[in-house]
């Protein structure tokens, strides 16, 4: 896709990495140049395509970004949503998009990915025994 260079995109995946070391919570990235529907829409059809409903707490959380739409979107599984309140990830999307206005998309997204994996640390912290259950590798679409 070519939105991303080579060391972009390890910064991004070591950045899910160190994230998730302290939680038992799972964090993908998923970008695509255009989304023609519902930002929230998209990102839900992904979150089930990638299979981040099936993570044994129910706790997996997808960043998701439609780059020529400026659009983005973050959301959580059940998990998530039964233990947090209904504004747990506005800081996050505020600090994302500070960067993102600035013209920082590694940044805005290195950003959510910390700021989710620190959230996600107080309701599910890190418990021996734990697997990373989903690839930390950025995925790439072809939008619609």
């Amino acid at each position: 896709m070519g939105v991303f260079n080579d060391h972009e995109l390890q910064r991004i995946q070591k950045a899910v990495e160190a994230a998730e070391k302290f939680t038992s919570g799972e964090i993908r990235i998923c970008v695509e140049q255009s989304c023609k529907i519902p930002v929230l829409d998209r990102a839900v059809a992904y979150f089930k395509e990638l299979g981040m409903d099936k993570t044994v707490l129910k706790n997996g959380v997808l960043i998701y970004i439609a780059i020529k739409d400026h659009q983005f979107a973050i959301i959580g599984d059940a998990g998530i949503n039964q233990v947090t309140p209904e504004n747990f990830w506005d800081n996050t999307k505020d600090a994302m998009l500070r960067e993102f206005k600035s013209g920082n998309m590694v940044e805005g997204i290195i950003t959510g990915v910390e700021l989710a994996g620190e959230q996600l640390k107080t309701f599910f912290p890190f418990q021996d025994g734990d697997i990373n259950e989903l690839p930390d590798t950025v995925i790439f679409r072809d939008g619609n």
